[in-house]
């Protein structure tokens, strides 16, 4: 099932009452799970992070936005935090099975919901906007709620996208967007009288100011110690390590030290898996902070290997050799995983350290699709199964069942096609790991390697017996299907041996 991550930023850091009222409005809402609440006095800012099917996220939006503008009034909202709504902002993340546009289609849709329900106006963000100039959600915020409630009914540029020339009297607007996934991060410089020092690290290091791209700044007193505040947007090409690094080296200059710093809400696994080789001084982190953890304890950690094996095993066709093959290739995947992280951070592999980490990126993406494709064979199966048991009672009912069989074997061989083609991309990676990763584990990547061909051979066969068995009007589809599936073979077998080769040299006695 496609999953996306929402993160609403509410005007409300203060009162337990109204924050339990919002969260539980978004719990109550079928297909949404909630991973994370984080509010902050100082900043009068609660952070929610919930994850939800694509057709429950824009319904838990819109019901803790409901609450959001009948309990908080903006009007008598103090707080160090930047604002322009009750609901401040609402960003769309896809996480596994969704992609951006669903989330772009989310923000827009509920960018009309949140106007024509609630009367509260929406701007439309980052990758959801209708204009580069409110791409940036600072752009989109300048002035706040005061500034912004008078500057709207002049300047038809500050006009929201869904909405007149005026502000809700109460709630304000709403930002609504999609964007990849942003690490809330803070870094504290000691106490309040280093502020002015904490608002010039902010100012060099923020990619408007000609520093880090894809960082976010502010320096801000929080708790009576200086902050610097910051949203990194895009940890891939600005790492964890490589902000706190700059913030160090931007504050040692000024002849302060970094006392701690903190995650607000959840992070990526491989971030900090990332960044965990570095001293960052984080307070407070554990496992409970990892977003895939949340996930898997409120969605499901999925099946057991014991309990598939145990489906496998029983009588009934499905999951059947497809599944399998998909199963085989996950496990190629994983192994894969481990090689790149058993050479990640080594020295004598510094050279080849981000190629490392791109294939570590790469295996997980991998293994993700090929867990997915165990239940999507299983499904085909199924479908073919009952197509076959549709009524062939009079010529019309015939027809439509000979349509319906050959609709759900076509499918029935693109699936494992799917498998086939994924299970290659697994089997370039280890050939890569074999040759340039960590020779201890060179015997692991021959392993995945092996894996990867014997998925792509699997599912090559579930291939073929399904178009083997397609009617005449199925065969120039099938014999496309087939020769697609003959060539992955050769690319499978072609990636074992350059993985056998490399392990033959790696072995070899000296």
């Amino acid at each position: 099932m496609p999953l996306v991550e929402c993160v609403p930023n509410f005007s409300e850091g203060r009162d337990p009452s109204v924050i339990s009222a919002i969260r539980d409005a978004i719990a109550a809402t079928a297909g949404a799970h909630v991973l994370d609440v984080s509010s902050d006095a100082s900043h009068h800012r609660t952070v929610i992070t919930f994850v939800a099917s694509l057709d429950a996220a824009v319904p838990a939006a819109l019901a803790a936005m409901r609450v959001a503008r009948d309990r908080i009034d903006l009007t008598k909202h103090q707080g160090e935090h930047p604002r322009i709504g009750a609901t401040d902002v609402v960003p769309f993340i896809p996480l596994e099975g969704a992609t951006m546009d669903d989330c772009i289609a989310l923000a827009r849709e509920l960018g009309a919901c949140a106007h024509r329900d609630l009367g509260v106006p929406v701007y439309l963000y980052e990758r959801a906007a209708t204009t580069p100039a409110r791409e940036n959600l600072a752009d989109v915020r300048r002035g706040e709620f005061e500034g912004l409630r008078e500057e709207v009914r002049t300047n038809p540029a500050r006009h929201p996208d869904f909405g007149g020339p005026a502000l809700h009297p109460t709630a304000g607007a709403t930002a609504v967007g999609a964007r990849p996934f942003l690490v809330a991060y803070n870094v504290y410089l000691g106490d309040k009288s280093n502020l002015p020092v904490a608002k010039a690290v902010a100012r060099a290091i923020r990619g408007s100011s000609g520093g880090l791209r894809y960082v976010k700044a502010l320096g801000m007193e929080v708790d009576g110690q200086a902050q610097v505040s910051m949203n990194l947007v895009d940890t891939d090409t600005t790492p964890l390590d490589r902000v706190y690094e700059a913030v160090t080296t931007e504050a040692a200059a000024h002849g302060v030290a970094p006392t701690w710093s903190e995650l607000v809400g959840l992070v990526p696994e491989r971030v900090m898996l990332e960044a965990g080789a570095r001293h960052v001084q984080l307070r407070g982190f554990n496992t409970g902070m990892l977003l895939e953890t949340r996930v898997r304890e409120v969605v499901g950690g999925g099946e057991t290997v014991d309990g598939f094996m145990s489906r496998v095993a029983s009588a009934d066709p499905i999951p059947g050799g497809g599944s399998v093959a998909a199963h085989a290739g996950a496990l190629g995947a994983a192994l894969a995983q481990m090689v790149a992280g058993l050479t990640m951070g080594k020295q004598m592999y510094a050279a080849v350290e981000e190629e490392m980490k791109h294939i570590s990126r790469q295996a997980g993406t991998l293994r993700r699709a090929l867990t997915q494709l165990v239940e999507r064979d299983a499904a085909s199966y199924a479908a073919v199964r009952a197509a076959h048991h549709l009524p062939k009672e009079t010529a019309a009912e015939q027809a439509a069942r000979a349509n319906a069989i050959r609709t759900a074997l076509i499918h029935a061989a693109e699936v494992p096609l799917e498998s086939a083609r994924t299970a290659v991309e697994v089997a370039a990676l280890a050939a890569a790991l074999a040759e340039r990763g960590n020779s201890n584990a060179v015997s692991d990547a021959c392993v995945a390697a092996l894996m990867a061909e014997a998925a792509c051979k699997a599912a090559v066969l579930n291939v073929r017996i399904n178009v083997a068995s397609l009617d005449d009007d199925g065969t120039e589809r099938g014999a496309a299907l087939a020769s697609e599936a003959r060539t992955l073979l050769d690319a499978a077998a072609m990636h074992v041996r350059l993985a056998e080769a490399a392990a033959e040299r790696a072995m070899r006695p000296a």
